[in-house]
């Protein structure tokens, strides 16, 4: 467990680190680069190297099954980012270590857990084995049109809260249809070669939340960091949460 400045969480969860890049959003990963500065340092969970075609020192996918315990000691009502260092669904996490997860979270009711994934696929494929606790928030990481068949597949996923994460947002997701979603977060991308975010795709996914009820939550404008510009659009904050519903059936 792990504070964090992401602002739609509290808590980061890592029982499993590491991951490779598979779409454009992925080019100028920030874990990639954590887990580079991680290794140097020693850190035990970042000593596995990942493909340098596609990963990178300290990024190979490895599991921790220690880090299971570590819900069950936390105190209160805590928002926990699952796998901020990875994407649970990769296809080198075993099915049966996912189903552990879920199971952790099935049995800390008195936490919300968010997990997003680039790999909706094999997140759809598992869908029908897990038994979807309602603490869990489910989404995927859209970044552009060219992967708006995450969002057909989040779809078809029964979790109580379906959400969207487009950041790095890369182009103009206005046209995305926000059928059976129930909040979108936004941002632009940060770090040193950050690529710039039009406004108008902003205003873009803002105003089709608005359109169709769904919360919006802009995390930031982005740049060389992440606070460098902010995070107001229009002259707003926008910090909307979900509702917890119950799991779909």
């Amino acid at each position: 467990m792990k504070k964090t400045r992401i602002e739609w969480t509290e808590l980061t969860w890592n029982p499993v680190t590491g991951c490779d890049r598979i779409s454009s959003g992925c080019d100028n990963c920030y874990a990639l680069t954590m887990a580079r500065r991680l290794k140097a340092m020693g850190t035990p969970q970042y000593q596995t190297d990942g493909d340098s075609r596609t990963s990178g020192p300290g990024f190979g996918v490895a599991i921790h099954p220690a880090a299971l315990d570590a819900p069950y000691t936390w105190s209160g009502h805590r928002m926990v980012f699952v796998n901020s260092m990875s994407d649970l669904f990769h296809a080198k996490v075993p099915t049966s270590f996912v189903h552990q997860i879920i199971d952790v979270i099935r049995d800390t009711p008195q936490h919300t857990y968010q997990v997003l994934t680039k790999r909706a696929a094999r997140a759809r494929k598992l869908a029908s084995s897990l038994d979807w606790p309602e603490n869990l928030w489910f989404g995927v990481s859209v970044e552009d049109l060219d992967q708006a068949h995450r969002v057909d597949q989040l779809r078809e996923i029964p979790a109580a809260v379906r959400f969207l994460s487009c950041e790095p947002l890369l182009g103009d997701l206005s046209p995305l249809s926000l059928e059976g979603i129930d909040w979108v977060i936004a941002g632009g991308e940060s770090g040193m070669s950050a690529r710039p975010m039009d406004i108008s795709w902003a205003r873009g996914i803002r105003d089709n939340c608005l359109a169709h009820q769904v919360p919006f939550f802009f995390k930031q404008w982005g740049g060389r960091s992440p606070k460098t510009e902010g995070r107001i659009l229009d002259g707003l904050t926008w910090s909307e949460m979900p509702y917890p519903r119950v799991a779909r059936a």
